[in-house]
């Protein structure tokens, strides 16, 4: 035995060269595989996020056009952003998209949770109800608001007559979208209506991930139908209203397409939205460069509820 060792040990010095190189070799291929793995998201996220975003930035710090001029596009720095952070319309615009969230997070929310509430219960013909309440979700929203508008329509439109009819003629018809004091919440009824089914779909989502043994358990231990509700069903769901409370969020203050087609952004100025003003700048007064720098703005608000969205999953620990 120990005239053998060293000739064991002197094989295995020579072998180690060998093994480091084949290591060497196994880490530079496992390198390029992950390279390879992640070279369609960069060059997606490169398209389609990075290089409009730097184009923007850079057309915001100019005055170009949205039609060729014969004077040159010159760079005028933060001319632009000065000029939009003066802009009382940019601030109104601002101001209504964040009353606009504040209104629809409890209304679309509220009514997508008790909606996955009870279509999780073991009720007959759930799953062709499940479709019936989506079906919205996927409509195209132009084709909800010509059906909306009709509903809006003053004073002899179908809501008006079905309010007038259960109040017995108390209530006078309502400009839902002519007064400046209706038109938002009318903006938020129709959006909420809309959009819900996704947010339902979501919490449905989360609902079945919640085991039964815990509701098994939670009725061994003698606890009624709110005591579930509230000690089991919440806290499984905790996750689910984090996302679903941030992507309401970010999807409230890119509002447009409802603004677009039923008010354009009146009356006086009460359901403007930043990105119809964004839109309006760049097309109708061909401030190219200005709205750029609202889509910059835009950007920045969205990037910063995107990390407070990070923030509260790993508080969560999603």
């Amino acid at each position: 035995m120990t005239l053998q060792q060293p000739a064991l040990t002197a094989t295995a010095a020579l072998a180690r060269p060998a093994q480091r190189k084949d290591k060497g070799r196994r880490d530079r291929g496992r390198l390029f595989q992950e390279i390879g793995m992640l070279a369609p998201a960069v060059v997606l996220l490169a398209i389609f996020l990075i290089v409009p975003f730097l184009l923007s930035f850079w057309t915001a710090m100019t005055n170009q056009p949205l039609v060729p001029r014969p004077t040159p596009v010159r760079f005028i720095g933060l001319t632009n952003f000065l000029r939009i952070l003066k802009d009382d319309l940019f601030w109104t615009s601002l101001w209504n998209v964040s009353r606009f969230t504040f209104w629809i997070l409890p209304v679309q929310c509220g009514l997508a949770f008790a909606t996955a509430l009870l279509l999780h219960q073991k009720l007959p013909f759930r799953n062709f109800f499940r479709g019936l309440f989506f079906l919205p979700a996927i409509t195209s929203m132009v084709v909800v608001c010509v059906i909306w508008g009709t509903l809006f329509q003053y004073p002899t439109g179908p809501l008006n007559q079905v309010i007038g009819f259960l109040s017995g003629g108390s209530i006078q018809p309502i400009d839902w979208l002519g007064d400046p004091n209706w038109a938002m919440f009318s903006i938020v009824l129709l959006s909420a209506w809309q959009a819900y089914g996704f947010q339902m779909i979501v919490y449905l989502a989360g609902l079945q991930g919640i085991p039964d043994e815990l509701y098994d358990a939670a009725r061994i231990d003698g606890a009624n139908a709110f005591q579930r509700f509230w000690h089991v069903t919440m806290p499984g769901l905790r996750p689910t209203h984090v996302f679903v409370l941030v992507i309401t969020t970010i999807q409230a203050f890119k509002l447009y397409t409802q603004v677009a087609v039923l008010t354009q952004g009146g009356p006086k100025s009460s359901t403007e939205t930043v990105v119809h003003y964004m839109v309006r700048t760049g097309f109708e007064e061909q401030k190219l460069g200005l709205a750029s720098a609202v889509s910059v703005i835009l950007f920045l608000i969205v990037l910063v509820i995107a990390l407070l969205q990070r923030q509260l999953l790993r508080r969560f620990d999603v």
